[in-house]
């Protein structure tokens, strides 16, 4: 099966807003860590990510909200995708080499649209 998450990525900016579309594969963490790359030590609440090298721009990423959508599984389970859901997270950390996706949901954000068992989508 190939590997399809739909990323429906809304830069909030203050200017003019952007949209980017983009997929790749998303996979979740628990938020047990502390600093975050973007803001040491603060509360962003629980609808957070962090971003691999395709979207960190050099901290770029950091701030900016993504609407995410999953639209497919990683992995042998057929129907991962909770169908219609959708949630819109802020960058908050950089997921370092040897993360499984581009995206890293926290686990709230990605339990919004996929069951946290089935782990990538």
């Amino acid at each position: 099966m190939s590997v399809v998450l739909m990323i429906c990525m809304i830069l909030c900016l203050l200017s003019s807003p952007v949209h980017v579309i983009q997929q790749g594969n998303a996979v979740f963490y628990d938020l047990h860590y502390v600093p975050s790359a973007c803001y040491g030590i603060q509360d962003n609440g629980n609808m957070v990510a962090g971003v691999s090298g395709e979207l960190w721009n050099n901290g770029g990423a950091c701030g900016k909200s993504y609407k995410v959508e999953c639209i497919g599984g990683a992995n042998a389970t057929l129907h991962p995708c909770k169908k219609g859901q959708t949630m819109v997270v802020k960058v908050v950390d950089y997921c370092k080499s040897g993360c499984h996706g581009i995206i890293n949901l926290s686990r709230d954000a990605f339990s919004t649209i996929v069951d946290p068992d089935i782990g990538i989508v």
